[in-house]
């Protein structure tokens, strides 16, 4: 029975990864030579299967992060990152600094990996909490929240770019609906949610307060820096923004859509940051490219992870599983929107990665995307928002927090995993709603 065959493929993986602390892409082609040859399907055969997978997800994705970890990187050297904190801060003043954080949060996780804004931002919220005498969660939470969020919900992060990539999802209303989306969750699991931390008193180490800092009169400008760390969100979302104002038909819609390229703009957003960050501020360009190099080395796990599920993805749809299950929900009364927050959510629980997760769910749901006529951008989304779903002590998110902000283990599943089931909540909320009114 193909249920079967998929649930048990699922289980193994599960027990290989938590149990075992298998090497997950390794797990991942176990698991899909197992389903497939499980369905019929002969050794040769299984693995021409994973290899069209991998080379189909692979494609646009390996262009996407390394261009969102060069353009990051580029952001976080320069001092761009601590010049758009500063700035905010000194705007909103102390009465505001949730929302000063939350919005710096959200523009620097945009083209940053979750792990790297974390370590980059959290010595300036210690700083700012210890400046201000403020409750230090109060202070850092939405921050996380903000980060959080754009990790799971918006290209060009992994997974969201990777289900889109799966689902022929348009990526720039992808990121369009996302931001909307992102906004009342970051709201209710930041600022909302962190009012309510003030009991909690960590205290980190000193050594977090004493990281080197750019002085001021050496850093970037503010609008070089929002324009620049911001430049993917521009050229994709603004693309797909106005091609819908002006209509297809439009002979300058041509050419703004071509800009909205993911390949292209990404390519654009880092020449933009080799310049406006790099050779403007007398940098050599050896120096960049060294720095650029520097910037890829830490691709090399997640690409694998992504290709393993593109692996299990490509299986399900050859083996006639993918067809099976189509046959199998269409029937079903369940919103396949729901459906696909609850596998996703299910999965990272249990295996605590958001990228596993998602990609999973991902690979499991894809036949509803034809048979239900649900929006691809919007089940990217659902998809993207469960893989966020109760963070706790699988997750190396988890573990990142809880060491920096010196909290037990209790403090952080009241505090992070809360934070983190609030954001993952309000995404299906938001999605929901989207989706009466397209």
């Amino acid at each position: 029975m193909p249920l079967l065959s998929i649930a048990l493929g699922i289980l193994i993986l599960l027990v290989l990864i938590i149990v075992f602390k298998f090497n997950t892409f390794i797990s991942f082609i176990v698991v899909s030579l197992f389903v497939g040859v499980s369905q019929g399907m002969s050794l040769d055969a299984a693995a021409d299967s994973i290899q069209r997978g991998i080379g189909n997800t692979l494609g646009l994705l390996v262009v996407i992060l390394g261009f969102g970890a060069m353009l990051g990187k580029l952001v976080a050297d320069s001092g761009a990152a601590q010049k758009i904190t500063a700035k905010l801060i000194e705007v909103f003043g102390i009465k505001y600094i949730q929302w000063a954080l939350v919005l710096t949060g959200f523009i620097v996780g945009i083209p940053m990996f979750y792990s790297v804004g974390f370590v980059i931002l959290v010595p300036l919220v210690f700083t700012v909490a210890y400046q201000t005498r403020l409750p230090l969660l109060y202070v850092g939470l939405p921050m996380l929240a903000s980060l959080s969020v754009t990790h799971g919900y918006l290209p060009p992060h992994p997974a969201p770019s990777a289900i889109a990539v799966m689902f022929n999802a348009d990526i720039g209303m992808t990121l369009m609906y996302g931001i909307v989306v992102a906004i009342p969750a970051i709201i209710v699991a930041g600022p909302i949610f962190g009012s309510t931390l003030k009991k909690y008193n960590p205290q980190p180490s000193e050594e977090f307060y004493n990281k080197e800092e750019i002085p001021e009169d050496q850093l970037p400008g503010m609008t070089v820096s929002v324009m620049t760390a911001l430049s993917p969100v521009f050229f994709i979302g603004g693309s797909a923004l106005l091609v819908k104002i002006l209509g297809e038909s439009n002979p300058a819609s041509k050419i703004i859509e071509q800009l909205g390229n993911p390949l292209i703009a990404m390519l654009l957003a880092v020449l933009i940051a080799i310049y406006t960050l790099g050779i403007r501020r007398g940098r050599k360009m050896s120096e960049i490219s060294k720095s650029l190099e520097k910037a890829v080395t830490g691709l090399t796990m997640i690409l694998l992870v992504i290709a393993g599920a593109g692996a299990l993805k490509q299986i399900l749809v050859d083996s006639g599983v993918g067809d099976y299950i189509a046959a199998f929900l269409s029937s079903s009364s369940v919103n396949p929107l729901i459906l696909g927050w609850v596998i996703a959510a299910l999965i990272r629980i249990s295996v605590g990665s958001a990228t596993v997760a998602g990609l999973t769910a991902a690979g499991i749901v894809l036949p509803m995307i034809a048979t239900t006529g649900v929006s691809p951008e919007l089940m990217v989304l659902s998809i993207g928002s469960g893989s966020l779903m109760f963070s706790h002590v699988n997750d190396s998110g988890f573990w990142m927090f809880k060491e920096y902000f010196n909290l037990t283990i209790k403090e952080t599943l009241q505090t992070w995993s809360v934070m983190e089931t609030i954001v993952s909540v309000m995404g299906l909320i938001g999605v929901l709603i989207i989706d009466q009114f397209i």
